[in-house]
């Protein structure tokens, strides 16, 4: 059964209980501003699929009954037309013609209609993309309902963002295609927390507007979906030292302004994901002491820039996810003022391949690594197929991914401190970061 939307399609097999498939077997994207060609295109991809007929009971070669009922056509239009005197050579060629064509021409518009879309298979890119399709609806409901641009634009963006998914998806699987999956998926949340708060404030706009009017109705944007929570409001973070674990403390949100620096701290970032023995675990990201960045073979000074940045005003043992360093340097616009961060976690990972340093290597679950990917306050949306609704994963679960990696790290600090390598340099003073 196929389930047209405006960006594409989803394929499910219903089981034979009757009861909701949990996920679908195909997912089709449609290429983003598409004609009207290019519509008419992917309903002809999701047209009923051709009845056969077998030639022979023990072959496996077999006819589309569509060519088989224009053959038998065919064949009384043939005699009907020699019975009128057109010539044998005329009528002949179209008689075996028209059936061939019935055959061979609908594979023929098949492959030109799937130029414009790209379509995956297999649960776990169909999982994937589920996920993005669901936030993609969203957006596009939200737009439609809606004259704003900024929601009309939200809905092309995301429509963009699945359709490259999709091609990633076609052309790799999940395992190595996961690091660019991972920002697609980071670019859709924050599309669909972006349109949520426009949602909210547009609501807070027309209800202020309505205070010395009567009210005619809900407001022209309407309820959100089913399941769907706005976005919420960052809650203040507790206060320092409050967690039992020692490799974990709660982070600050705001810029550190104490001159101190803290050396017993950790950082903690995603990358590229790499296996381990046999290609069973995956890790794909990893937690150092944060003096392993004064390394001679990371690329300096970013490095010691970093360090400088990722010690000031911290509590001893806290842990610190790259994503808060780019929160603090107001949203990674400060970034190229510190350093290169992609260089710096790109030598780091070859250090630990190496043996020059020690590391915590994780292979996190999808939604905890997207988490720790997030800023402090942001928000991973996922859809549950059994409920239909949308699932907010916030800064209360992402705390808990830092405290069960803290927990990690809290057994393997109580035998001995991670090793950040040999040859450190330096850690520079505050007026050579600047």
């Amino acid at each position: 059964m196929h389930e047209r939307t405006g960006w594409g399609w989803l394929t499910w097999t219903v089981p034979g209980d009757g009861t909701l498939p949990a996920l679908p077997r195909q997912i089709g994207v449609l290429t983003p501003g598409a004609t009207l060609s290019q519509r008419l295109a992917l309903r002809w991809l999701t047209r009923r699929p051709a009845h056969r007929i077998a030639l022979t009971s023990t072959s496996p070669a077999s006819m589309r009954l569509s060519a088989v009922l224009v053959g038998v056509i065919s064949l009384f239009a043939a005699l009907s037309a020699l019975s009128r005197g057109i010539p044998t050579d005329v009528v002949l060629p179209a008689m075996l013609l028209a059936p061939l064509l019935a055959e061979h021409l609908p594979d023929r518009l098949d492959d030109r209609a799937r130029e414009h879309v790209r379509s995956v298979e297999g649960d776990a890119a169909c999982q994937y993309l589920q996920r993005l399709a669901a936030l993609h609806t969203y957006i596009v409901q939200a737009s439609a309902d809606s004259d704003r641009y900024e929601l009309r634009r939200s809905a092309e963006i995301g429509h963009n963002l699945l359709w490259d998914a999709a091609d990633l998806l076609q052309n790799q699987d999940t395992r190595s295609a996961s690091a660019r999956l991972i920002d697609r998926e980071r670019l859709m949340v924050q599309l669909a927390d972006q349109v949520a708060q426009t949602l909210e404030r547009s609501r807070a706009e027309s209800a202020s507007g309505e205070a010395d009017q009567p009210r005619g109705g809900e407001g022209p944007l309407g309820p959100l979906p089913p399941g769907f929570e706005p976005a919420r409001r960052p809650t203040p973070p507790p206060p320092p030292g409050t967690s039992s674990l020692k490799g974990y403390r709660p982070m600050t949100q705001t810029q550190p302004s104490d001159p101190v620096r803290t050396r017993d701290v950790y950082l903690l970032f995603a990358h590229e994901p790499y296996y381990l023995g046999n290609g069973a675990q995956e890790i794909n990201t990893t937690l150092i002491a944060a003096d392993s960045l004064l390394h001679p073979q990371v690329q300096q000074p970013d490095g010691a820039r970093i360090h400088d940045r990722l010690t000031q005003g911290r509590q001893p043992g806290e842990i610190i996810p790259l994503s808060t360093l780019t929160h603090e340097l107001d949203g990674g616009a400060e970034w190229p003022r510190v350093g290169d961060w992609e260089k710096v976690t790109t030598d780091v990972v070859q250090l630990v391949h190496a043996g020059e340093c020690d590391a915590l290597s994780l292979g996190l679950p999808e939604i905890a690594r997207a988490l720790i990917c997030t800023g402090p306050h942001g928000h991973v949306r996922t859809f549950d197929a059994a409920s239909g609704k949308l699932i907010d994963h916030g800064p209360a679960q992402r705390d808990e991914v830092l405290a069960r990696i803290g927990g990690f790290l809290a057994g393997l600090v109580a035998e001995r401190d991670l090793w950040p390598g040999d040859n450190l340099l330096p850690a520079p003073a505050r007026d050579e970061v600047r």
